[in-house]
């Protein structure tokens, strides 16, 4: 058996119950946690996380994060989870659950600055570095042990005891054989957790859990599984393949083989965005074309500036509309030029929204840029579209006066509401 991990010093330890150099219980024993190297690290509650750091008054209290009354919510601090707060959670029911706790609106800039903190140091230890979200990752570790002098392990706690000590946020860790197993293993000790999955136990772990624990079994696979008396995943591997194939079609064999604990996907540093999209919750239904179209303007705006930053163009644009029965409609345009214009995702956008205001009410509209490349190709125009450089020139000098004087400097009179009252923002908060 190989010395215990300390999980809060990072070093080899003789002890079984406690570091000998520390004293910390925090040991990570595993006969093949050294032969591992494939990881997914997740930082614990990373909104809500980052927010007690910068403010320590937060720190013993329960911290919800995001929208108002009529929103969701986007993360909570695991003390709000201790009262049943959960993340996507109406946010009526969480405050109903824990009326105690802090909400703070999230500051999507701030937590991708620190995002891109801890991504930055997940690059320092392996070029292969897979981004899931913007607080975690999958990390492929072999061959690194010459460069960092240490097994994947103990690279992963040393990193994990950096980001606490130079970020101010904690991560839990899973290390596995392959990202499947590696995935679920971070998620088994909550937060500061670092667990390990391997080959040898990976079929007897997974037998008795859930078959929902298998990507791609969402609650009507699971139903429909469930009426074949197939509950667990050690269910599923006593059934005949072709009986498997006949209520899970085409996904049967590699269910099958995650179901073994078998995940022969690699690693994949490259993997590129798929769309840039905003999107905000009305606090009262909204069901006017001509007080959903400023809403729509601003949206625009936002996603063209993330797209700048990006430096990413738009060949196609998605409008998401949300009903008051929580129902979604989308709609789309594609065969777009690409652009970074705020105004040439608006055009299609405002169409589509015209024939979808129909008299339906709508707690939620979100805009989504799609089809993208590189911002070399943004609003080059041509002998029919010679427009497209003029607009270019006037929304990058939009975007300066913005920078110098506000956001709220330059607006244009379509981004201004036919009333008043903002119904975008939670009165209540």
């Amino acid at each position: 058996m190989s010395p215990a991990l300390c999980r809060d010093c990072a070093r080899l330890t003789g002890g079984s119950l406690r570091c000998a150099a520390c004293g910390s219980p925090r040991l990570v024993i595993h006969p093949e946690r050294d032969a591992l190297a494939i990881a997914h690290v997740d930082c614990d509650a990373f909104y809500a996380a980052i927010e007690k750091r910068d403010d320590p008054s937060l720190r013993d209290r329960p911290l919800i994060i995001g929208g108002g009354r009529r929103g969701v919510v986007s993360t909570a601090c695991y003390l709000a989870r201790t009262h049943g707060v959960h993340s996507a959670m109406p946010m009526f029911r969480a405050l109903k659950a824990c009326p105690d706790a802090v909400v703070l609106r999230p500051d999507m800039e701030k937590y991708a600055r620190v995002g891109r903190e801890v991504r930055a140091m997940m690059r320092a230890l392996t070029p292969l570095v897979e981004p899931v979200s913007i607080d975690e990752a999958f990390l492929d570790l072999s061959g690194t042990e010459r460069l960092h002098g240490a097994s994947p392990a103990v690279t992963l706690a040393r990193f994990a005891r950096t980001v606490e000590a130079e970020i101010g946020i904690t991560v839990s860790i899973g290390l596995a054989p392959n990202k499947f197993l590696a995935k679920i293993a971070s998620d088994l000790e909550k937060p500061r957790g670092f667990s390990v999955i391997g080959r040898a136990e990976a079929q007897g772990f997974l037998a008795p859990r859930p078959v929902a624990i298998l990507p791609g079994i969402g609650q009507a696979a699971a139903a429909r599984l469930g009426s074949l008396g197939i509950t667990t995943v050690g269910d599923l591997l006593r059934v005949p393949p072709s009986r498997l194939q006949a209520a899970l079609g085409r996904d049967a064999l590699r269910l099958a083989g995650l179901a073994r604990g078998e995940d022969p996907r690699r690693v994949q540093p490259a993997r590129e965005a798929k769309s840039v999209s905003g999107e905000t919750t009305f606090a009262e239904d909204l069901r006017d074309f001509s007080a959903l179209r400023p809403i729509l303007w601003r949206l625009c705006e936002t996603v063209a500036r993330r797209l700048v930053r990006a430096e990413l163009a738009a060949g196609s644009v998605t409008l998401k509309l949300k009903d008051a029965g929580f129902r979604l409609r989308t709609r789309s345009r594609s065969g777009l030029p690409p652009t970074q214009l705020a105004e040439r995702l608006f055009r299609p956008a405002e169409a589509m929204l015209r024939e979808a205001c129909d008299g339906t009410a709508y707690r939620l509209i979100g805009i989504g840029a799609g089809d993208l490349c590189a911002a070399i190709h943004a609003d080059r125009g041509d002998l029919a579209d010679q427009s497209a450089r003029r607009e270019a020139s006037r929304a990058a000098a939009v975007e300066k006066l913005r920078a110098r004087f506000g956001t709220a400097a330059v607006q244009r009179g379509l981004a201004f509401r036919p009333s008043a009252k903002d119904p975008t923002k939670d009165p209540k908060r």
